[in-house]
């Protein structure tokens, strides 16, 4: 007897006398002298269709066979007599495996987003949540595909950090003190040197300062792990915890930087497209009736580049009525961005060299002394996807804007010692890979396409 699996029983390519396929019950239609199965294991968004008749043993039983319960069907694959397949199941066994109580919340019926959040332990078995963690799996394997093929080396940054890579203070501290009655040092404040390690420890923001360091010891690697942003913000856009993945390249400029950037994208989006076709369709259908022609739009066209000196200026003069009014040395906004791709270019862009004061510490100074060679990538539809740059690698410079930024040369004296002993030019970026998977499958909130979101508030399961 050969054991398939629901794909492989919808790929096959000719009949079978005996096979054993297992997954769940997603419907069952009785008839006078057989049943019909709708059966789905997880390998793909098709269900196979199990037909019981009175031939087989378990059909007396078959009112058990509830929506939603685990079972095994052993049975003949056969052709299809109906619309929708090429093959279904003529069952001689069945087994009930599970059975799902009657009180099952996954029937045959449409379900808001936000129901499906609260029972984050079964909306996976949904068809929208399937098809979005399938698409997931896969866009983590094109990330290490595309680096792999490239030589560059992964490398495990660590969780627990003592550093704020970002500078923006929003980090969760990691500490075994006693909350209730912390030591405190003869000043009166807590004395972390009486921690688990030590010192004021955090969750990190980042794997890019580590990265940096193996940069310029393996010329060419990449993090890809879980980040954390204690940020209060409740946007679709947000989360506490998220993946990110962050490439960094010894000697290496900003316009390498940039071509790595686009080249990343435009690999990942075809790889999308070439491995996931049948649950895109059904993003195409029922999320995102634009997602093929945008994701298209951005594999088929070149991307523009423009320094942010000149999409201001653009920005300015187009007319365009934006809620954020638009002001050299600002932080560009998203509609901003999306104006750019969608209405002026018409295809991906690059923004690069923007003002030092809004860019972190580590980001190189141009000759100009007012910008950094700093990028973003912007898609339509999105907006920006990709931040990087390339790296202080000059000591000096580096001190002075860490003076600037009012940071302890002490705390990163391990960074600076990258400045003292070979130090070279070296540029990278960070893609976070759930807004990635927002882009390629349509849907709208980040809390859809991670499979336990932390956001303010929110940390069940």
């Amino acid at each position: 007897m050969k054991k398939l699996n629901v794909k492989a029983a919808l790929g096959a390519t000719s009949a079978e006398e005996s096979v054993k396929v297992s997954g769940w019950v997603r419907t069952r239609r009785d008839a006078k002298g057989f049943s019909f199965l709708e059966i789905n294991d997880g390998t793909c968004l098709a269900n196979l269709q199990a037909i019981v008749d009175e031939k087989c043993p378990e059909f007396g039983q078959i009112h058990e066979f509830t929506t939603g319960s685990a079972v095994c069907v052993q049975g003949a694959l056969v052709e299809s007599q109906g619309a929708g397949q090429a093959w279904e199941i003529q069952a001689s066994k069945l087994e009930l495996i599970g059975k799902a109580e009657d009180s099952y919340p996954l029937q045959k019926k449409r379900h808001s987003l936000e129901y499906l959040r609260e029972i984050a332990h079964l909306r996976p078995r949904a068809n929208l949540f399937g098809a979005v963690f399938r698409v997931r799996s896969r866009l983590a394997y094109a990330v290490h595909q595309f680096f792999q093929e490239r030589e560059f080396i992964y490398v495990h940054t660590p969780l627990i950090t003592a550093s704020d890579c970002e500078g923006a203070g929003e980090m969760f501290r990691v500490s075994t003190l006693d909350p209730k009655d912390p030591p405190r040092t003869e000043e009166g404040e807590i004395d972390y040197s009486k921690d688990f390690f030590e010192r004021p420890t955090y969750l990190t923001v980042s794997g890019q300062l580590e990265a940096e360091i193996f940069a310029l010891s393996h010329s060419k690697v990449y993090t890809f792990g879980p980040t954390f942003r204690a940020e209060n913000s409740n946007t679709s856009r947000h989360a506490s915890e998220f993946w990110m993945i962050e490439p960094e390249v010894a000697f290496c400029d900003l316009e390498g930087d940039m071509d790595l950037a686009e080249e990343f994208i435009k690999y990942l989006i075809s790889d999308i497209l070439e491995h996931c076709a049948g649950d895109l369709e059904m993003f195409g259908k029922f999320v995102d009736k634009g997602l093929h022609e945008r994701l298209r739009f951005v594999t088929e066209r070149p991307f523009e580049r423009l320094s942010y000196t000149e999409a201001v200026e653009l920005l300015e003069n187009s007319g365009e009525k934006f809620d954020f009014p638009i002001r050299y040395g600002a932080n560009l906004q998203s509609e901003h961005e999306r104006y750019l791709t969608e209405k002026h270019f018409k295809r991906p862009v690059t923004v690069y060299n923007y003002p030092k004061e809004i860019k972190p510490f580590y980001m190189r100074q141009n000759n100009d002394d007012k910008t950094v060679a700093a990028m973003d990538v912007l898609v339509p539809g999105i907006g920006e996807i990709i931040g990087g740059s390339q790296r202080e690698e000059r000591l000096d410079r580096l001190d002075a804007a860490m003076e600037h930024h009012e940071l302890s040369k002490e705390d990163y004296w391990w960074y600076r010692d990258l400045r003292r002993y070979g130090s070279a030019p070296h540029a990278g970026f960070g893609l976070g890979f759930e807004r990635m998977l927002m882009f390629v499958t349509g849907v709208g909130n980040i809390r859809d396409v991670i499979p336990f979101a932390r956001t303010p508030g929110n940390a069940e399961f």
